[in-house]
């Protein structure tokens, strides 16, 4: 039975999985380089350890940016026991070798990457796609309740990220329809307002409306997933879609919207303000 977890990275993501394990009656610890992050954790009733000290948990979730620090994280433990838990959107076809890279350490790497944003993480309401060990992911099975409304294992290391990837791009474009409905909407005279009250009970209804609509009409996009975190999915989607040749045009064209919001310097908003690029948008 694991008790005790630890959790590397407390940002938006790290932050509600911390919330959640706590309100489970877990004991949970964190490490992060904001100060301001490591205060909110002790607030919630968390301890603060150094990233060495993380390790002793046995139970440790990965919530950093990339795969590049999820490597790092890795080439930096300790020779342990530990169960590392990688929910960060990463490049599928590198966790096999992290796995074994982890296995020499006697870390036993599990994927879960969250379909969700840090909003519904915070209250349960995400799925988490489960790859690696299966009997270590069945004896987790308690601590992924926790943190979310459904998990499902859909095998071998990579296949998590490889479905988180897939969803994404959906998800994605999702928001981008949405935000050029309104865009368009309002170029008519129609209220983005009352457009999305309409758009909520139509045919071209999603659960996208419910989550990021609202801030889109109000343009308040305080981040619950970061500008600069989808163009960074979407560009290793790209990147794995040229690896095989096909092609995919509306990925290119969300890309490229994106870029614009990033030279902007939104990349920091919500990734409902995709919104912005799409206004500026302009025929020549």
């Amino acid at each position: 039975m694991v008790e005790h977890i630890g959790v590397f990275g407390l940002g938006l993501i790290g932050s509600s999985i911390a919330t959640r394990l706590t309100k489970a009656g877990f004991a949970v610890s964190g490490f992060d380089p904001d100060q301001t992050r490591c205060d909110a954790l002790t607030a919630l009733g968390g301890v603060v350890q150094t990233a060495y000290e993380i390790w002793g948990a046995g139970c440790v979730f990965s919530c950093v940016f990339d795969t590049d620090q999820l490597e790092n994280l890795i080439d930096n433990a300790p020779n342990t026991t530990a169960t590392l838990i990688s929910v960060s959107t990463c490049d599928p076809d590198r966790m096999a070798n992290l796995g074994d890279v982890a296995a020499r350490k006697g870390i036993t790497l599990i994927e879960a990457p969250i379909s969700g944003t840090s909003k519904s993480l915070a209250t349960g309401d995400v799925l988490l796609m489960v790859a690696g060990d299966k009997t270590v992911a069945r004896e987790l099975g308690p601590v992924f309740e926790a943190i979310s409304r459904a998990h499902t294992h859909v095998g071998a290391l990579g296949n998590g990220n490889k479905a988180k990837l897939a969803i994404n791009l959906v998800l994605g474009l999702n928001r981008a329809a949405i935000a050029e409905g309104i865009v368009f909407a309002q170029t008519l005279g129609i209220a983005p307002e009352d457009f999305l009250s309409l758009a909520k009970v139509s045919a071209a209804y999603s659960s996208a409306m419910d989550t990021k609509g609202d801030l889109m009409v109000n343009r308040t996009f305080d981040p619950q997933g970061r500008i600069a975190q989808s163009n960074k999915d979407f560009e290793l989607i790209a990147d794995k879609a040229a690896q095989t040749g096909q092609g995919l045009p509306f990925t290119k064209t969300y890309l490229d919207m994106m870029q614009d919001a990033l030279a902007h310097g939104e990349g920091d908003l919500d990734n409902s303000a995709i919104l912005l690029p799409i206004e500026r948008s302009k025929l020549k």
